[in-house]
């Protein structure tokens, strides 16, 4: 297959090797993760599971997030050439030309939009806003200002509340403290990632630490929204977040990881290696993860 929209020819792939790029294009596992945490928002507020609502997320989120990450290394397909963990993608590696990437974008996101409106318009718009977001603010702004972090939490924190606006056609303080969760924790999480990929981001312009550098103010900032993380974990274990409960043991559960995660993010200011940063990283992924897992047990016991 070749193209002329690229500056270089496409190659000839086998359909397994589209697929495979086809998973690249998406982040496959990113986007496996995101529907975790939509279905751990939605099982959160149901008592009975309605298979439709659970399809729909499964379809829906995958397809909203593979879009997002689509039009992502289409807008990016150049730096992502610069940099050593990119550049082997299909755009950069010319084995997918930018029509087929902006093919396969642009039907999961009518796709990703359908079947979410078929659950309830809410849930609809949420996932539009997450791609508008994540594609026109987050994307160009990565070169322009360490502020692409935060502007990027925000959709990266929309799947978790998903759910629960899937399950309720609602939004309230429930989803949103889900959402708060989300958020917060997303600071520690992709500050980990800058730390270790900082130079290859540099390769690319992109500014992804607050400082710029690997430093301890970026450490400082790290310890600082890994506390704030903590702290919104357990606000379901008071009474202020409506119907969205937690309880004793369950967050003493959340005390522990917490702990365990904040020990990871002091390490990283104390050393100041990539190799703690990607110790933190790694714990904040068990982190979120386990959150969810704990979230959901605890609501159905």
């Amino acid at each position: 297959m070749k193209t002329h929209l690229d500056s270089s020819p496409v190659k000839s792939i086998s359909f397994a090797a589209f697929v495979n790029d086809f998973l690249q294009l998406t982040k496959f596992r990113l986007a496996l993760s995101v529907v975790f945490s939509s279905v751990a928002g939605y099982l959160l507020v149901v008592d009975q599971v309605e298979t439709k609502i659970l399809i729909g997320l499964f379809i829906g989120g995958f397809a909203m997030v593979g879009a997002s990450n689509a039009i992502n290394q289409l807008i990016e397909k150049d730096l992502d050439a610069l940099m050593s963990r990119t550049k082997n993608r299909p755009l950069p590696a010319g084995r997918m030309s930018a029509l087929v990437a902006a093919i396969i974008a642009i039907f999961l996101t009518v796709l990703g939009v359908m079947v979410l409106y078929a659950i309830n318009l809410k849930t609809a718009l949420f996932g539009l806003l997450s791609i508008f977001i994540y594609t026109c603010i987050y994307t160009p702004l990565k070169t322009i200002s360490p502020l692409a972090v935060f502007v990027g939490a925000f959709p990266g924190a929309i799947p978790f509340m998903l759910g629960w606006v899937a399950a309720t056609g609602e939004f309230g303080v429930e989803p949103g403290t889900l959402f708060m969760v989300q958020f917060f924790w997303q600071f520690p999480h992709f500050w980990a990632i800058g730390w270790m990929l900082d130079d290859d981001y540099k390769k690319a312009g992109f500014k992804m630490l607050p400082s710029g550098n690997p430093d301890r103010l970026t450490a400082f900032q790290i310890v600082f929204y890994t506390l704030w993380t903590i702290i919104i974990s357990l606000l379901p274990a008071t009474s202020y977040t409506g119907n969205l409960h937690l309880s004793i043991p369950g967050a003493i559960l959340i005390l522990i990881i917490g702990l365990y995660l904040l020990y990871y993010a002091i390490k990283l200011m104390q050393l100041k290696t990539k190799d703690a940063a990607k110790k933190l990283m790694f714990a904040s992924i068990g982190y979120i993860t386990i959150l969810q897992i704990i979230y959901v047990i605890d609501k159905f016991i």
